[in-house]
């Protein structure tokens, strides 16, 4: 399958992960769920938590100075940093994508921050690709940020249980303008604007003020239960089927030619039954229970993991699936390896 039109390459990953973890018997002991629960059913062996020095911008700088490296590329060939970390970062009102292309010494570069929480990779190829193919002075873009929501998790809050397994690290990509291999072939979003305002964190925002310093405020809380837990378990599956289906059907795939699928930390029931749905088998896939959910970043740690173990050779389709609170669903699709001739 080929295209006439420009195509945009994945020419590398990068990881940052902190030494320091949360272990399965941590979270049991501070949560009170039976540890059985968080091994098995919450999918968790340990996740990493941030050290002192792990900022979230720092951390996705990291993670980018490996991507860089591992590239072969000059920090000058870069022509545009898109942070897609979190926005709860080193400061409020402030662009942290400007801040990693000056320590990246990306000198060249301009940048910007997005943010669709989880969902933010997905959004970050989709733009990544549309301003390459548009603009003839963009050849060689970075995403990249950090990640630490986990510093908003309450253990003895039961209504976030669902978010124990949230963790920190840092991830980027790097995309080159008809790079030759890994040839991304577009993504798939949808929202449901209903379930907007189900999970956030109250303090800080303009609803509850800046200068109300209860600390309850200042963690994430699922803000409508009812609507939460009937409207999400109704749609999810089937907004997350619907992507990855859209997006292999760009170049005339169906779920069933995925050979390897990369997608967030879920509890394990809901992780197997989505690749049964799609089709995909187990070993086609890696479960991130060492990891957590690391946000954004699990799609590029799973492919991450996925190239050092061998899991992704050339001519594979790759996939990438996220769904973050908002509540938004997507999926990106990659033939690996060398692109065919037109």
């Amino acid at each position: 399958m080929t295209t006439a039109r420009p195509h945009i390459g994945v020419v590398s990953t990068g990881i940052y992960i902190p030494d320091t973890h949360h272990t399965a018997a941590y979270i049991a002991q501070e949560s009170g769920v039976p540890l059985d629960v968080v091994e098995k059913k919450m999918g968790i062996t340990q996740k990493p938590v941030p050290g002192p020095e792990d900022g979230t911008a720092a951390m996705g700088i990291k993670a980018a100075q490996m991507a860089v490296a591992r590239a072969g590329l000059a920090p000058t060939d870069i022509d545009l940093v898109i942070y897609i970390g979190e926005e709860y970062k080193e400061y409020q009102l402030w662009t942290a994508g400007i801040k990693t292309a000056y320590e990246l010494g990306a000198t060249g570069a301009w940048a910007f921050d997005v943010q669709l929480r989880c969902g933010t990779w997905v959004l970050g190829m989709k733009l990544a690709e549309a301003l390459m193919i548009s603009d003839p002075a963009i050849n060689t873009v970075l995403l990249a940020g950090g990640y630490r929501n986990g510093d908003f998790i309450d253990y003895k809050n039961a209504r976030v249980s669902f978010m124990y397994n949230l963790g920190a690290g840092g991830g980027a990509m790097i995309l080159k303008k008809n790079y030759g291999r890994n040839r991304v072939i577009g993504s798939a979003m949808v929202v449901d604007g209903s379930l907007s305002e189900t999970v956030g964190v109250l303090g800080g925002g303009t609803k509850a003020g800046l200068h109300n310093h209860d600390d309850a405020l200042y963690q994430l809380d699922v803000l409508d239960p009812v609507t939460m837990k009937t409207r999400l378990n109704e749609v999810s599956t089937a907004n997350f089927v619907n992507c990855v289906k859209r997006a292999c059907a760009i170049e005339g795939y169906t779920t069933a030619d995925i050979n390897y699928f990369a997608i967030l930390h879920m509890k394990k029931s809901g992780h197997d039954a989505l690749l049964a749905e799609l089709g995909v088998p187990a070993d086609r896939s890696i479960y991130l229970s060492d990891y957590g959910h690391i946000g954004q970043f699990d799609q590029i740690l799973s492919i991450h993991l996925a190239l050092e173990q061998g899991k992704i050779k050339d001519g594979d389709l790759v996939v990438g699936a996220s769904a973050g609170v908002g509540y938004a669903w997507g999926a990106t699709a990659i033939k690996w390896g060398p692109v065919e001739e037109a």
